[in-house]
């Protein structure tokens, strides 16, 4: 490396099956340059100029390698950014050493855990660890205005270290198949409280009769996933509902395009990443207007109130119906994907961080 790069890409939360900010870290250091932003590689991938790092601090390694990240972050990174002699540490979550000196861009994507808390071990890491990564951060990523918004209000961080950035969606496994529809809705992520699957399943339950089918991909929880399926059995539609714990980029890019509709209708999202991912394959999205869906999806979706249940079903029965709303969505929905690709995001930060 013939110059010192500009910022390290902190990969320690990248792993073999990313969900969430995994994918958002994946497809971020793809649109990078890797001489100003050498990754730190737990994979063992071919990437130009990327530096190794233990393969044990991902999710997949489960508590153990969420406390093991926490460690390396705070022991081992702040030797590889002197020896590498980086200007920044670039994290795609809100995780940097705090012990010393760092100058750390961060990625915010949401503030869920302290806006829906739950008594976990990792309680602690949301209430404490993240605010101070944010406050001593030189700047903070935010993927919406109602993010920005919220780690200002709740937190009080300086607005003026808050930059709002529009991600982007992964368009070379994501695209139109021109294939039939089959008879199904989608729901896409984890089983967590704030993704209001509850009133879904309810939802879905007042189709009384038909061979419609509610299909949940994501990754079940020991906590969540056993009292949604007994809701289901107790609704009577368990023999109408899937539930598929991890799909294969290949896999997800069939569901997309073979179901009739996405339905994200959380309480709450930090950004809405398959609401993208949908329209980019020309499917029509039903959406939450809480956080900052209705930002993202605006026009190219049907936006309900997520606690009426009423109100997701009749969103869910117009799409099947009307065939010129769904049109509609379509048209609309690929309008909206022009501002949401990765090498415009990767571009801002990049500009951003060369300007500090």
């Amino acid at each position: 490396m013939t110059s010192s790069p500009l910022a390290l890409f902190n990969g320690s939360y990248l792993g073999k099956k990313p969900t969430g900010i995994g994918v958002v870290a994946k497809e971020l250091i793809k649109a990078l340059d890797p001489n100003r932003f050498p990754l730190l590689d737990p994979l063992g991938g071919s990437r130009e100029g990327s530096i190794s790092i233990p393969n044990d601090l991902m999710p997949e390694c489960g508590r153990m390698g969420h406390i093991r990240r926490l460690m390396w972050t705070q022991k081992k990174l702040p030797n590889l950014l002197k020896k590498t002699d980086a200007k920044f540490l670039l994290s795609p979550l809100p995780e940097a050493p705090i012990f010393v000196g760092c100058r750390s861009v961060v990625l915010a994507h949401d503030l869920l855990p302290l806006r829906y808390p739950q008594l976990t071990p990792l309680l602690a890491y949301h209430l404490i660890y993240v605010p101070i990564v944010l406050h001593n951060a030189e700047i903070i990523l935010c993927n919406s205005v109602a993010t920005a918004k919220e780690v200002h209000s709740r937190l009080k961080v300086p607005i003026k270290k808050i930059v709002t950035i529009p991600l982007g969606f992964d368009q070379g496994n994501l695209y139109p198949l021109g294939i039939e529809r089959e008879a199904f809705f989608l729901v896409l992520g984890r089983h967590d409280p704030h993704k209001n699957l509850g009133r879904v399943l309810k939802a879905f339950a007042l189709f009384k009769s038909g061979d419609m089918q509610l299909w949940f991909v994501g990754p079940h929880d020991y906590r969540y996933t056993p009292r949604l399926k007994a809701l289901a059995e107790e609704l009577r539609i368990a023999d109408r509902v899937r539930w598929i714990p991890w799909v294969s980029d290949k896999e997800r890019l069939q569901l997309l395009n073979k179901c009739q509709a996405l339905v994200i209708a959380s309480l709450w999202e930090g950004f809405g990443l398959p609401a993208l991912e949908a329209m980019a394959c020309n499917t029509p999205v039903i959406a939450s207007n809480a956080g900052a869906l209705p930002e993202v999806v605006a026009d190219g979706g049907i936006l309900v109130d997520p606690i009426n249940i009423t109100e997701i079903f009749e969103a869910m029965r117009e799409v099947l119906l009307d065939g010129s709303l769904r049109e509609r969505l379509i048209s609309n929905g690929k309008e909206r994907l022009k501002i949401y690709r990765w090498d415009l995001a990767a571009n801002q930060i990049d500009t951003l961080l060369a300007s500090l």
